[in-house]
C-alpha cells in the first residue's frame, strides 16, 4: 500500500487534501503528526516552488526512515494581487508577521491585505499552489511539481464563514461566491489548491 505523508499538521488543509484524493485507491495518508519528533522546516524559498520542494525533500528523507518507501507531498500557496505587485505571495501566511511581532492570524493576515487595499478599486487576484511530490510511488523515484490556479478579486469585506485564511474576500470567478461561501465539493472544484491535487490525483493514479 503506498503512504502519502502531508507536509502539513493544518486539519483544514488536510481535510481538504484527503477529499481530493479520495479516488486513489489503497493508498495510506498520513499527516505530518505522524511525526511529532521531526523538526520544523524552515520555509525560506523566495519561491513557491523553492518552499514545496524544501519541505517535500526533507519530509521525504525523515519519514522515510520511519516508513520506508513513501511519498511526501507538500504545497505552498501564495495570493497575489495585482495592485500590491503581486504581494503577499510567497508570504501570505505570515503577510502581518512584520507589523505584529508575531505569527498573524487568519483574520490579521486580512485585516492587513484589507487596510492595503483601501484605496484603490483595482482588487484583481489570483491564488496559486504549488504541490511538490518526492519520494518513492509504486517502485519508482518521483521528484517533480505541479500547480493549480484560481482567478477572482478581494472584496472589501468578509463574506461566509467557511474555509480559513483568505477565503472570506477572496472572490472567485469560477464559483461567483468567496471561498468561505462555498461547501468542500464546490470549494475543491474551482479552488486553486483542488486543481492542483486534481492535476495530482490524476497524475499518480496513471502510475498506480
Amino acid at each position: 500500500m503506498p503512504t502519502l505523508v502531508l507536509a502539513t499538521h493544518n486539519r483544514d488543509k488536510v481535510k481538504e487534501i484527503e477529499h481530493a484524493l479520495r479516488h486513489l485507491s489503497g493508498v495510506q495518508l498520513l499527516s505530518l503528526d505522524a511525526l511529532p519528533d521531526m523538526p520544523d522546516v524552515v520555509e525560506d524559498a523566495p519561491t513557491l516552488e523553492g518552499n514545496a520542494l524544501k519541505k517535500a525533500r526533507e519530509i521525504y528523507r525523515f519519514a522515510s526512515s520511519r516508513f520506508g518507501e513513501v511519498l511526501a507531498l507538500a504545497d505552498d500557496t501564495g495570493l497575489e494581487v495585482e495592485a500590491l505587485n503581486g504581494a503577499p505571495g510567497v508570504y501570505s501566511a505570515r503577510y502581518a508577521e512584520a507589523e505584529l511581532g508575531r505569527k498573524p492570524t487568519y483574520a490579521e493576515n486580512v485585516e492587513k491585505l484589507l487596510r492595503d487595499l483601501a484605496s484603490t478599486t483595482h482588487r484583481a487576484a489570483r491564488f496559486r499552489t504549488v504541490i511538490a511530490l518526492v519520494g518513492e510511488w509504486n517502485g519508482r523515484f518521483l521528484e517533480t511539481t505541479l500547480e493549480g490556479v484560481a482567478e477572482g478579486e478581494i472584496l472589501t469585506k468578509p463574506c461566509g464563514t467557511g474555509g480559513f485564511g483568505y477565503d472570506p474576500v477572496f472572490f472567485s470567478h469560477d464559483a461567483q461566491k468567496t471561498f468561505a461561501e462555498l461547501s468542500i465539493d464546490e470549494k475543491n472544484t474551482v479552488s486553486h489548491r483542488g486543481k492542483a491535487l486534481h492535476t495530482v490525483s490524476t497524475f499518480l493514479a496513471r502510475l498506480q
